[in-house]
């Protein structure tokens, strides 16, 4: 339930405001779209726009969410971010999670309590990180792409992750500008009574490591922060 009862730090009465205010439609169908090398090459020039070598080469990125409530250093090369809020901090294995180390205001954690705090930060660290690094993970094992034609007349990337994070079947809408830069998508997603909610992507910071990545995002009213965001090697 507490999946549903929070989303993005706003609960769903806010979201469902949204859609209401700003003509949102509720429970809007997902669109059909055609698969194929065209979709695969649209994927391809957002991720060159984007500057995906650099994002690649990029070992740390640092973040926070819903306030700086969450925070976060990821270190990629080694599979594994150090994850804090409140009085937590846990040394999360991303291939492992079992493996992970959790400090309770500076005590360490064992039994069931450990394992809970674990999949929290897990559960956080997946859902986090994707309004960080989504655009980057458009060819991740499990995706399906595909190409819909918008109503402007231009052509919207459709991803499907069929497995993966937390909620595997969620389908997004990336909304492309001439260059292959995304500047939204829209959301189908399990845990959000709303299809397809629209989120900016158009706050753009070219961190040290060359990477491009959200500083933060707009869904109507609401902006999403994404902290103080850092990409670095060394």
């Amino acid at each position: 339930m507490k999946k549903i009862v929070k989303l993005l730090g706003i609960g769903i009465g806010a979201i469902l405001l949204i859609g209401i205010l700003y003509g949102v439609a509720i429970n809007e169908a997902l669109p059909e779209g055609k698969p194929g090398p065209k979709a695969d090459a649209l994927a391809k020039k957002m991720l060159t726009a984007l500057n995906h070598e650099a994002y690649q080469r990029t070992r740390f990125l640092e973040w926070s969410y819903q306030g700086g409530k969450n925070q976060y250093t990821w270190d990629k090369a080694m599979g594994k971010c150090v994850v804090r809020w409140g009085g937590y901090k846990v040394d999360l294995q991303l291939q492992r999670p079992g493996k992970s180390t959790v400090l309770k205001n500076g005590q360490p954690l064992t039994g069931s309590e450990k394992s809970d705090v674990i999949e929290k930060a897990l559960a956080n660290f997946n859902n986090d990180s994707f309004w960080l690094v989504a655009p980057y993970k458009v060819f991740d094992e499990g995706t399906t792409r595909s190409i819909v034609a918008l109503q402007d007349g231009s052509q919207g990337l459709l991803v499907t992750y069929s497995s993966g994070g937390t909620t595997p079947g969620d389908s997004y809408l990336w909304k492309l500008n001439p260059d292959g830069f995304p500047n939204s998508y829209q959301m189908w997603v399990k845990i959000l009574p709303i299809g397809g909610l629209e989120a900016s992507w158009d706050d753009w910071l070219v961190t040290e490591s060359g990477a491009f990545l959200p500083k933060s995002h707009k869904l109507g009213p609401i902006e999403l922060s994404m902290g103080n965001v850092k990409g670095y090697n060394d």
